[in-house]
């Protein structure tokens, strides 16, 4: 037995759960996704992954500004889904697209729910230091990521973790499971129950604010900030390379057992004081240029020790 499913998702992380649910041989009509944005140096429309994943399959795609009108909700209604399975869609779902599928609507959340709730969980565990987090399947409701937690599975973050591979982790982790989930929904054994408030937190969208380089802050915590960050949108901090200001980004880091004025080049292996300890800096981008590795780059950049980076 087969489910008919509307496909809700914009990045690639979206991806490997819309593949799953082909695999699995479950029917897809419609495939919503944010509209084509312009992206790149030539600022042309670009097509998200999703919608470019799902033409490829032959899958009729939608990109509604909304999905508020009474419109909208009648062609979502028009599909007769037994379910819908949203992944990072990017719009929030009325009570009217919530109530139109059989057996519901069912979110695949990137956190062990109640933390971090919101936009960027990849990114607020790292941040946080946290030990572990994990992917979350969750019958929607019209709360922010509040509905009741149906699956879910943890992962170990460890001192090293990045976002971009915790984010491939996940992707793949939460396609197996979301998979898992309509299978059990179908035996009639899928079992959600209602999260607790407590210790709910919010992972804020990643703003500019939350990507300069404080070198007065611990190692530790600039540590967690650049792997949050990498690759992208990447923490940065600012340097006069050749008499000119330049922004550099950092995308990979390590702590140093060494200490000295905060923001102060420490030495010829690019390793940075900061407010308690210090971070050699091991893969670094310069604005306009490709990612190098610190020795690459230091023969670019003629940084002195001793040079504030601050």
């Amino acid at each position: 037995m087969t489910l008919r499913l509307v496909f809700m998702g914009t990045p690639d992380f979206a991806v490997p759960t819309l593949r799953a649910l082909l695999d699995a041989g479950h029917e897809v009509p419609a495939v919503y996704t944010q509209p084509p944005r312009a992206a790149g140096r030539g600022m042309n429309a670009r097509k998200s992954p999703v919608q470019t994943a799902a033409e490829a399959a032959g899958l009729t795609v939608l990109h509604p500004e909304s999905l508020r009108s009474a419109a909208e909700a009648e062609r979502f209604a028009s599909f007769g889904a037994d379910a819908a399975i949203v992944v990072a869609y990017g719009l929030l779902l009325p009570k009217p697209i919530l109530a139109a599928p059989k057996h519901g609507c069912f979110n695949l959340h990137a956190s062990l729910l109640p933390r971090w709730r919101g936009a960027a969980p990849i990114q607020r565990a790292i941040m946080a230091g946290d030990s572990e987090t994990g992917i979350a399947v969750m019958r929607m409701n019209e709360g922010l990521d509040t509905g009741d937690i149906c699956m879910e599975r943890r992962v170990a973050l460890s001192a090293e973790t990045t976002a971009g591979a915790l984010h491939d982790q996940l992707a793949t982790l939460g396609a197996g499971l979301m998979v898992n989930a309509l299978r059990l929904l179908e035996a009639g054994r899928l079992d959600c129950k209602p999260q607790a408030d407590a210790g709910a937190t919010y992972a804020d969208k990643i703003t500019a604010s939350d990507t300069r380089i404080d070198w007065s802050r611990a190692a530790v915590a600039v540590h967690a900030q650049v792997r949050a960050l990498s690759p992208h949108p990447g923490a940065w901090f600012e340097a006069t390379i050749n008499g000119k200001r330049e922004r550099i980004k950092v995308l990979g880091a390590s702590l140093a057992d060494v200490s000295g004025t905060p923001g102060t080049l420490l030495d010829d292996s690019l390793t940075v004081a900061c407010g308690d300890g210090a971070l050699r800096l091991t893969r670094v981008q310069r604005a306009g240029k490709k990612p190098a590795s610190a020795e690459e780059f230091l023969r670019g950049a003629k940084l002195g020790v001793g040079q504030d980076l601050g």
